[in-house]
């Protein structure tokens, strides 16, 4: 059997892991990669292997960077089901078709400046039509049931608490006259987060490919990243400033939301008005109140008593256009919840440049961000950054409450592995910027006598 590692390898972004056996190509995950522009759309045009050769396809969860690249699989031939959760699914549905509208509209733009020119149109990575044919082969299987795959072997799927729908991929594949166990973590939750359940053990691996986004370092509590919260909410509202908040549409929303749900009915954070301001992250949210069965027992007995988790006075979902813009125009204190995360497209950029100059203000930082992205320029301290080819200076505010992260950091992910000390014969660790794979690769090779490998990217390894 062999393992290639095409994405995610040394970096946090681009998942994509190809498994071989003599039966069988498959393919875990297929996600964007996401950095400066024009390496990021050479990469993701071009696949480095003959999409027509794969088997069978399965995916992890739905964020872009593991889901993101699948309508350019399907586009270029691959033809048959692409596995995941049924919660996977439906949020996949939604992420690729926004995807693709963003494609399209980014190619747009370029052209209005390449016609000036007189230069060739530029193509989006794919169109609508591409997105609609990969969701044709999504195919929803549930947690903890195994399902056979052509040619023989089978697969399950864990919950992995990451966000709705997550999950760990366990392959029993037959290569050679043996039977593997294959492990896949996609990206591990943290136990006690809220609205989602804790990610499940899994034990009798061989192998094991597993992220390490945190793997150098320990989270903050819940509790402290819910004090940094509202201390940034309380403090700026005394400014008479705004609260920038960049989120992921799917997962840091939800969470935000229920944290400032509570703290706004306690009286821990001033009643001021609340909007969530991305269409993605409203069809998300409806998305999650169809899905008990990700839930934690708290979340789901709220919304079986139908008492709203995602829903309280003060907060306004905004939907249209002209609904966004009028935020802007706002003279008093709010809180915006707009994508994307990392500050790379959405309309975020629009909160960004009516507010970044304002000292009243605080851009808010609650989740990872990658390197190359606006985010991630605006946590090192950058004085000026441009936002739609405007440059503007950095007067406002810029807070982190990382504590907030949906991906388990060094401690929870060694736990997790403990179980399976006995059988590991190696682990691949991907998902994580070099030096943190490498500083969790060092703390892993003390857990087990289980080889301890951080592959580079297109390296193949014989197991």
């Amino acid at each position: 059997m062999k393992i290639t590692f095409y994405g995610a390898a040394r970096t946090t972004t681009g998942s994509m892991h190809l498994i071989e056996t003599d039966r069988q190509r498959i393919l875990l995950d297929c996600g964007l990669y996401q950095g400066r522009r024009a390496e990021a759309f050479e990469r993701n045009a071009n696949l480095p292997f003959d999409p027509k050769s794969i088997t069978h396809v399965i995916l992890s969860h739905a964020h872009i960077d593991h889901s993101g690249n699948l309508p350019t699989l399907v586009k270029r031939g691959y033809s048959g089901e692409i596995n995941c959760t049924p919660a996977t699914l439906d949020l996949a549905t939604l992420m690729l078709r926004d995807s693709a509208r963003i494609q399209e509209q980014d190619a747009a733009y370029l052209n209005q400046k390449t016609s000036r020119r007189g230069q060739p149109p530029v193509e989006p990575l794919y169109t609508t039509a591409d997105a609609e044919a990969a969701l044709q082969r999504l195919v929803g299987h549930a947690y903890d049931q195994w399902f056979q795959l052509d040619g023989g072997g089978r697969v399950i799927l864990r919950d992995a608490g990451h966000i709705l729908g997550s999950a760990i991929t366990i392959l029993e594949l037959q290569d050679r006259g043996r039977t593997l166990r294959v492990g896949y973590s996609g990206d591990l939750g943290r136990c006690g987060a809220p609205i989602l359940r804790d990610p499940e053990r899994v034990t009798g691996l061989d192998y094991l490919i597993i992220e390490s986004t945190y793997g150098n370092r320990e989270h903050p509590s819940f509790e402290q990243a819910a004090h940094e919260l509202a201390e940034a909410v309380r403090d700026t509202i005394a400014r008479g400033g705004k609260v920038i908040i960049p989120v992921f549409a799917v997962g840091r929303t939800q969470e935000l939301l229920h944290y400032l749900h509570r703290q706004t009915e306690s009286g821990e954070i001033p009643r001021v008005p609340v909007f969530v301001d991305s269409p993605l992250a409203i069809d998300a949210t409806d998305v999650f109140r169809l899905h008990l069965e990700c839930f934690d027992d708290e979340t789901r007995q709220q919304l079986l008593a139908h008492d709203d988790p995602f829903g309280f006075g003060g907060l306004k979902y905004t939907r249209a256009v002209d609904e966004s813009r009028a935020i802007n125009a706002l003279k008093t204190p709010a809180i915006i919840l707009s994508a994307s995360g990392m500050c790379e497209a959405g309309r975020v950029l629009h909160h960004l440049k009516h507010n970044i100059e304002d000292a009243r203000s605080t851009i808010l930082f609650v989740g990872y961000q990658a390197e190359n992205t606006l985010g991630r320029r605006l946590v090192d301290g950058v004085k000026r950054v441009k936002i739609f080819g405007d440059e503007f200076a950095v007067r406002a505010q810029i807070r982190i409450a990382d504590g907030f992260s949906a991906h388990a950091d060094r401690n929870e992910l060694l736990a997790w592995i403990a179980p399976l000390r006995d059988t590991l014969r190696q682990v691949f660790i991907v998902h994580g910027d070099e030096a943190r794979t490498q500083s969790f690769a060092d703390a892993a090779r003390r857990v087990g006598n289980f080889a301890v490998t951080i592959p580079v990217a297109r390296q193949t390894i014989q197991v």
